[in-house]
């Protein structure tokens, strides 16, 4: 008797030209190996913060696994004496080429003007301005306390900490992610570096003394190296 075929899933169609080629591009780079579950969250993330995204359904991460094992089902097997090996990704000058899977987000909260992490985007919508907006769920928060952000000016990579060593390339003016330590609250606002006391390290690590501004309301601190981040 002839095996039977598995019936074919529909296959979300939704996906943008932008998403296509991307996954596309993934799926040669993977050579046919399987991406685990957490590639596809990311990826799904990754797709549902681009602008290109905005005003259309939110992607499932379901919906580009789907994607990428309907391709894999259709693609012919190739002979190994027939492969030839890829060329690495080629970047347009000033651009970079990552993995949407290793991107994670911050979001500015427009009730404290600070940062937070972002554990996923719910929505997007245009305003009446044109501009998108995404609505974000943070890190640690509840359904209560989701905001609508605008995706142009409240939403980008996560910054990154410094390290010890890397005191030496801060400069007056640098933006910096500075984390504020108050009595009743301890979050992080974007500021600018005003000025640098250059000290020597000790078994702590940096012991500069930095100056920065606020951006949000203009007030200064001196803080060390530990407390700030590289903005994106």
């Amino acid at each position: 008797m002839d095996h039977l075929r598995p019936r074919n899933r529909p296959v979300f169609s939704g996906f943008t030209n932008s998403e296509i080629v991307k996954m596309e591009k993934l799926l040669r780079e993977s050579k046919g190996q399987p991406f685990t579950q957490d590639f596809y969250q990311k990826l799904a993330k990754s797709f549902n913060i681009s602008s290109a995204r905005a005003g259309k359904p939110v992607i499932k991460w379901t919906e580009i696994q789907s994607w990428f094992q309907t391709k894999l089902e259709d693609s012919p097997q190739v002979p190994e004496n027939e492969l030839v090996s890829p060329q690495g990704p080629q970047c347009n000058e000033g651009e970079t080429d990552r993995d949407p899977s290793e991107l994670v987000f911050e979001a500015r909260s427009s009730k404290d003007g600070a940062w937070y992490d972002v554990e996923t985007f719910l929505a997007h919508r245009f305003v009446s301005t044109g501009e998108a907006e995404v609505r974000i769920r943070f890190v640690g928060f509840g359904a209560e306390e989701d905001e609508w952000v605008n995706i142009k000016n409240s939403v980008r990579e996560r910054s990154v900490p410094f390290e010890n060593t890397e005191c030496s390339k801060l400069k007056i003016g640098d933006p910096v992610l500075c984390f504020q330590e108050r009595r009743d609250q301890a979050i992080y606002y974007d500021s600018h570096i005003v000025e640098i006391q250059r000290r020597m390290h000790d078994i702590r690590g940096c012991r500069c003394d930095i100056l920065i501004r606020y951006d949000h309301d203009n007030s200064e601190e001196r803080v060390h190296l530990r407390r700030l981040c590289h903005r994106p």
